[in-house]
């Protein structure tokens, strides 16, 4: 057994981890035995014992909370079948970077952690890979990620203009190259007009999706970038032959909000675009309601929840939620984490797991 340290996080872990290592001869064994920190933990209970107080306002009221029902977990995680993959943990690493000196880094950190638990990783943009191999080394993670999903990026005034110049098979030669499994397409017109070099969309994006459609087989999925998508736009895309959504919700990091700090004349007018849009709770309750209302009209059965998940019981609540497979996305998180070396983002998914399985164990969504 390991010693009890004075680590926060290893001290919550501690019982949970030795006991899944522990026989039950030994369990018995050690339980009843002589307790050599029972002092320390007695003087902690009554130092911390003021801090500790909560108000009863602020119980999580997504959940029942169930203690009896189950035992601290030993198994693994219920597998999510996504993207035509195993997931081990509903977990994606949404689109983040490329491109500039720490990119590479990240995005093998970025990799391996998905090849280590059995994630998902989206891309940052890679449309400079289309005219210029400079930069590939940052996104070529295929050797890490082993083969866990892989998607590139690309925005959709991109795929817009390649279409009406028949350069579609750049796509195609794009996928190849970093031997990815598919495309996401992000969908970013408050972007893209907020952005002072932003690109003008001369047709509505679900027009070009569904030419795009048309022309490549690689799986595709669509992604907003921070306003989430309202039910009329939702409804068009689970009508399409997508591999996923992507909700990219109001919540998270908004990038129409960022461009316009960026272009301060526009931003003292019209800031207040930036604030609207759908939260990843609203989408979820939206996309319910029109799998029920689509019928055989339904063609997209798997959603990426996205924006504004902070924590690893967002993600649980929301995907538990839906009544289709569902993963839930984060980038910010792990970017935070992906920075440094790869020990400090593997502890971090580890705890995200760990959280996830109790979550699994003792907690029920209310309907």
């Amino acid at each position: 057994m390991r010693h009890i340290v004075t680590n926060k996080n290893v001290q919550i872990n501690y019982f949970y981890t030795n006991f899944k290592k522990m026989s039950e001869n030994e369990f018995g064994k050690t339980i009843f035995s002589t307790d050599p920190n029972a002092e320390t933990r007695k003087q902690d209970h009554i130092d911390l014992a003021f801090q500790s107080q909560v108000n009863g306002l602020s119980a999580d009221p997504r959940f029942y909370y169930e203690p009896l029902l189950s035992a601290h977990p030993k198994d693994k995680y219920p597998a999510t079948n996504l993207l035509g993959k195993v997931f081990r943990y509903p977990i994606w690493i949404s689109s983040m970077t490329g491109g500039n000196k720490m990119a590479g880094q990240i995005n093998e950190n970025l990799a391996r952690v998905c090849k280590d638990f059995g994630l998902g990783l989206g891309l940052g943009s890679c449309r400079q890979l289309l005219t210029d191999h400079t930069y590939l080394r940052d996104f070529d993670v295929r050797k890490y990620i082993g083969d866990q999903p892989l998607f590139t990026n690309l925005g959709i005034a991109q795929i817009e203009i390649m279409l009406m110049n028949n350069q579609v098979d750049k796509i195609d030669k794009l996928i190849d190259l970093l031997d990815a499994d598919g495309l996401i397409v992000h969908i970013n017109p408050l972007q893209e007009w907020s952005q002072p070099e932003g690109d003008i969309l001369r047709q509505k994006p679900i027009d070009t999706i569904e030419k795009l459609l048309e022309k490549i087989n690689h799986p595709i999925i669509v992604k907003e970038v921070g306003q989430g998508f309202g039910i009329n736009s939702l409804s068009r895309l689970l009508q399409l032959p997508l591999a996923a959504i992507d909700f990219g919700a109001f919540g998270g990091t908004n990038f129409s909000k960022l461009e316009l700090f960026r272009n301060p004349a526009k931003r003292e007018i019209h800031e207040v675009m930036a604030y609207v849009g759908h939260t990843a709770t609203e989408m979820v309750q939206m996309t319910n309601e029109l799998i029920l209302s689509l019928g055989d009209k339904l063609k997209c059965r798997e959603i990426i929840v996205s924006g504004g998940v902070q924590n690893y019981l967002d993600g649980y609540y929301l995907t538990k939620k839906l009544s289709v497979p569902s993963i839930y996305g984060q980038a910010s998180a792990f970017l935070r984490h992906a920075m440094g070396d790869y020990e400090n983002l593997f502890q971090f998914v580890e705890a995200q797991t760990e959280g996830l399985k109790i979550a699994n164990a003792y907690l029920n969504i209310k309907e």
